[in-house]
């Protein structure tokens, strides 16, 4: 069952998804060479206790950390060390998440620690990041789950990629649906797979964590023996973006943008729904 919200309830969910903003622009100004990825994780959790609010990361099936960071070929849910020391052309992908009075945020970005890095891995991001705005903006009333779906991966599949051949759209793993849980129904798949048919209609209270993963080879994954670091099967590199969406009678609100999603909605030709905390 999809659980749909009402506007008070989004309200709350706003409030979450700021404080996911706050760890993002925190984490992303520590993530330089010499930082450790447990400096960023404590940077994290001192921005939830700043702000009163609760990691939904932490113990979540028992995850050790606060956030999730993923460096290089580690695609999603790599855990925070001091071990692991960021240097100069890394890529790192950070997932966090915050609750409040029970609602929840989620959100990831990826950031490139130091310079000098390769044209290929920075286009890599912009086209995860937006194939996760065109999945954002395909989130209107009367349409379908799969039309989000579609639209992540035909931004995807009409990107050149640098030195040929096809991005690798992650296959094991995708955006879901949040609200008073972190990870919620629907599955929402970043590619079309007509088996599974169009899925749910989109309704104002209708809320997504929308999520694309993508390398640049392989859409393959395995988990490593610590039973949570994800990486890419071939080696490659890969770039992970997410934001939380709520649907509204005024059409999507981005629960993690600082501003909503007004900027970025806007170029798709959409106007973002009012900030009910504005």
């Amino acid at each position: 069952m999809v659980q749909i919200k009402s506007p008070e309830q989004i309200a709350k969910m706003r409030e979450a998804g700021l404080v996911v903003a706050a760890i993002h622009a925190a984490t992303r100004e520590a993530a330089v060479p010499g930082a450790t990825t447990k400096d960023l994780d404590d940077v994290a959790r001192k921005v939830l206790a700043e702000n009163g609010a609760k990691s939904n990361f932490l113990g979540y099936g028992g995850f050790p950390a606060t956030i999730c960071t993923s460096v290089n070929d580690v695609v999603v849910h790599g855990i925070p060390s001091d071990e692991v020391v960021l240097k100069d052309g890394d890529v790192i992908s950070i997932d966090c998440g915050a609750i409040v009075d029970g609602w929840h945020g989620d959100a990831a970005y990826t950031a490139f620690v130091g310079s000098g890095h390769a044209p290929e891995l920075i286009e890599l991001s912009r086209v995860t990041e937006e194939s996760m705005w065109a999945g954002i903006a395909a989130m209107k009333a009367g349409g379908r789950l799969v039309d989000v779906s579609r639209a992540i991966e035909t931004y995807i599949r009409r990107q050149p990629k640098p030195g040929g051949g096809r991005y690798g759209i992650i296959e094991d793993y995708g955006g879901h649906g949040i609200g008073t849980e972190m990870h919620m129904d629907p599955h929402l798949l970043n590619y079309v797979d007509r088996r599974r048919g169009k899925g749910p209609k989109l309704v104002p209270g209708f809320c997504l964590a929308i999520e694309p993963m993508v390398s640049l080879g392989t859409p393959r994954t395995e988990v490593l023996e610590d039973d949570w670091t994800v990486i890419t099967t071939d080696g490659t590199w890969s770039s992970h973006w997410e934001h939380s969406v709520a649907l509204t009678e005024a059409g999507p609100l981005v629960l993690t943008a600082v501003d909503g999603g007004k900027a970025k909605l806007a170029e798709h030709g959409i106007v973002a729904a009012p900030d009910p905390l504005a």
